[in-house]
């Protein structure tokens, strides 16, 4: 019976195979596997037995069940692992786990699933830019209602917004790139770091089986890669998936049936929205991803009291690791992907965004009548009391403030008709817009190339 939604709900198979009690099986073999073909290298070990060794270090000759069979007897999960490997691997067995301290193996093992993992993460993400990308471009010139602090403001276009969101994915890509080397790393200096236990040539051997492996080499470590590397990752995994929540929060406030500018797309011949009101359209993917995003986030507190061990290392972090790397790491991919999925399938409505612009009857392009008196010799502070009065006056008589100017003496002084008409097209108070999506776009796209 799947007790973890994780199992039967969320998450994608190639995060879960990383992830799982075969995914990590598997690395921890590689990883065993890797130290004798180190040994190896360095003459300590032969050819034959390394070869054996090569033979049986993979799941089918030594299966995580006679793992599991032993650990009930050892309770020892590495030790285990030694011994159901030295079983398989018979006269060649001496050499297993030679100098290593379970911690090697564990860690290292870890930093390779890490490693799987960004892999993945970064294809989705770069996915992610390049699908924004194209939305920004799309809708480079759809002009809509700005707004802060949830009320009008002045006109923006629907791709700058995108943008904006565009530009703070290529962050993430860029501090993905810029910590991966930091955060996959193995060890390989034994019980405190020392490498006592590895003789001569110690940071050798572990040069040797890390490069192998394509992991980093640490300088310095005790019986634990540094969790400062893993504070990082996880706290990469929430910065993105804060990324997406915003993405999607916004989606979900333009979605709102009073705003109705933007929103999920919707399979109108099969798709459900409530079961009781059969006109509902809800944003439903966008919701979940939102909250999934949440729980990533929440695995960033655990991550940096997995740092805090004792001495050269205590085991309070390992039972919590196998959550938060696993369970961020997962739950990340499918907000990302979700997220992606809402941003290609997304409708914009730019005659609706047009049309809530004309419901604020002119006053959202105050500013730039302030800013046009300005230019014609009219102080800043003068110019912005000005259009405040005027403004108010427009609110409390429901006229529009085109007509409120238009009888202002200040205002109707400085410009004729027609250019008072001008100053009320919203398009015309997009400043730089159309150039800054476009070298977002390019920026965003010469990243994942």
């Amino acid at each position: 019976m799947s007790f973890c939604p994780l199992d039967y709900r969320y998450g994608c198979e190639d995060f879960k195979q990383i992830w799982s009690e075969l995914g990590r099986h598997e690395r921890q073999l590689e990883v065993e596997r890797a130290l004798i073909w180190a040994h190896k290298e360095m003459g300590r070990v032969s050819q034959e037995d390394y070869d054996i060794v090569a033979s049986i270090a993979n799941p089918e000759k030594v299966t995580k069940e006679r793992v599991s069979e032993i650990e009930a007897e050892t309770r020892h999960d590495i030790m285990a692992l030694t011994k159901a490997m030295a079983e398989a691997a018979g006269e060649a067995g001496w050499c297993i786990h030679l100098g290593a301290t379970s911690n090697d193996i564990v860690d290292t093992a870890v930093g390779l699933q890490l490693r799987d993992s960004i892999i993945l993460l970064r294809e989705v993400l770069c996915k992610l830019i390049s699908v924004t990308a194209d939305l920004s471009e799309r809708e480079r010139s759809t002009v809509m209602l700005g707004r802060t602090h949830g009320q009008a403001a002045v006109p923006i276009t629907f791709g700058l917004k995108a943008a904006v969101w565009l530009d703070e994915m290529r962050r993430q890509l860029v501090r993905l790139d810029e910590a991966s080397p930091r955060i996959s790393v193995g060890k390989f200096l034994g019980a405190v770091g020392t490498g006592a236990a590895q003789g001569d040539g110690a940071r050798e051997l572990q040069r040797l089986i890390l490069t192998h492996l394509g992991l980093g080499v640490p300088l310095v470590t005790t019986q634990v890669v540094g969790r400062d590397r893993y504070v990082e990752y996880v706290s990469w995994l929430a910065n993105v998936a804060c990324t997406c929540e915003k993405v999607l929060q916004e989606v979900r406030n333009l979605q709102r049936s009073e705003i109705a500018e933007a929103g999920e797309g919707f399979d109108v011949k099969k798709q459900v929205g409530s079961s009781t009101m059969a006109h509902k359209k809800n944003p439903i993917k966008s919701e979940n991803a939102s909250g999934l995003a949440r729980i990533v986030r929440s695995f960033i507190i655990p991550t940096y009291e997995n740092a805090l061990l004792w001495h050269e290392r205590d085991l309070a972090n390992s039972s919590a690791e196998r959550f938060t790397l696993s369970h961020a790491s997962a739950l990340c991919e499918d907000v990302m992907a979700k997220t992606c999925d809402v941003l290609t399938n997304l409708w914009v409505d730019s005659e609706r965004m047009l049309a809530n612009i004309a419901s604020q009857k002119g006053l959202v392009m105050a500013e730039k009548v302030m800013i046009d008196l300005v230019s014609h010799g009219i102080g800043r502070d003068e110019a912005h009391e000005i259009l405040r009065t005027a403004s108010f006056e427009a609110i409390s008589t429901g006229e529009e403030l085109i007509d409120i100017c238009s009888r202002t003496p200040a205002i109707s002084a400085a410009f004729s008709a027609e250019e008072l008409e001008a100053m009320f097209d919203p398009a015309n108070h997009i400043g730089v817009s159309l150039e800054l999506v476009d070298e977002a776009v390019a920026l965003a796209r010469a990243s994942i190339q």
